[in-house]
């Protein structure tokens, strides 16, 4: 083999074990961990908050690895998830594990050595949380695997206020919460255009265990909840008013976007404009509200 073709294959390892950190996800991970952040009282060194944001991506894709290690049959059998490196023959399981492990091992110690073991330990358990908890024994077992499992992505904001205060207040409980009540309505939209995947896979998905109407019920109830608890910071002055208006606003369109899905009746995937429209929306709405809780500390400050 020429070097040529070494550099290659080398360049396509790299890429793959990348891949394999889930970098749309880990995306979201660092803005709402940089959000919390930012939004915590007091002040932090910025070459210290640069480290503690880069421990808790670094644990947010060492987290995913694990979860693509554990679920390669899976992840074989599901359209969406087929090319990942290991279903695609590209890497073998053991290099997944090791990257996996290895990363959970240096994320905490960094965080621990250079920020607080507050912070450390809180990070140590979401790794723990997202692969054992919900990977290994949730998502195979029950269609709560979603409710349950949320809290796995929900922890990086409250992670991102305990690095600069060494504790966790009732805001960080809020931010956690606000993600924890939209996973569930975020995800099931999306599940409900890629049912068939799941239901093949075996995985037990709410559209594939109690259909589509009722997941479409439960996207509205979750909804509701998700608005009053993005509310709340406002409501118990923990917030100003351009944090609130955004929660309102936002939290409005949203349920309306719920309740268009509660209505549809449809059942094919190609035909669900309303679960496509809340799945987009979704992602945005988050993004949003916590750039509000940032700009909102910043003029009350």
């Amino acid at each position: 083999m020429t070097t040529a073709s070494h550099s290659i294959q080398g360049l396509a390892s790299a890429k793959d074990l990348f891949a394999l950190t889930k970098p749309r996800v880990m995306s979201l991970v660092i803005f709402t961990a940089l959000c919390g952040l930012l939004a915590a009282p007091g002040s932090i060194h910025p070459v210290i908050g640069f480290t503690a944001i880069l421990a808790i991506s670094l644990g947010a894709g060492a987290s995913a690895a694990l979860n693509q290690w554990y679920e390669s049959d899976i992840d074989a059998i599901m359209k969406r998830t087929s090319t990942r490196p290991l279903p695609a023959g590209r890497m073998d399981p053991e290099t997944a594990l090791h990257f996996g492990i290895g990363l959970s091992v240096f994320s905490v110690l960094l965080m621990g050595v250079a920020v607080n073991w507050f912070s450390a330990i809180f990070l140590a358990f979401s790794i723990f949380f997202y692969a054992v908890v919900y990977t290994i024994w949730l998502k195979r077992s029950t269609p709560q695997n979603i409710v349950i499992g949320g809290a796995a992505g929900a922890f990086p904001p409250a992670i991102g206020w305990a690095a600069v205060t060494g504790d966790v207040t009732l805001m960080p409980i809020l931010l956690f919460a606000i993600i924890f009540f939209w996973t569930p309505p975020h995800f099931w939209a999306l599940a409900m255009f890629v049912n068939s995947d799941y239901s093949k896979a075996g995985v037990p998905m709410m559209p594939v265990v109690a259909g589509r109407q009722s997941t479409r019920y439960q996207i509205f109830v979750y909804s509701l909840v998700l608005a009053a608890v993005a509310i709340m910071p406002f409501v118990v002055g923990l917030s100003g008013a351009v944090y609130g208006g955004a929660a309102i606003v936002l939290s409005v369109i949203f349920c309306a976007l719920s309740w268009q899905v509660t209505r549809s009746k449809t059942t094919e995937p190609e035909d669900m404009a309303a679960e496509k429209r809340l799945f987009k929306f979704s992602i945005f709405y988050l993004f949003v509200l916590f750039a509000a809780v940032v700009a909102d500390r910043m003029i009350l400050a």
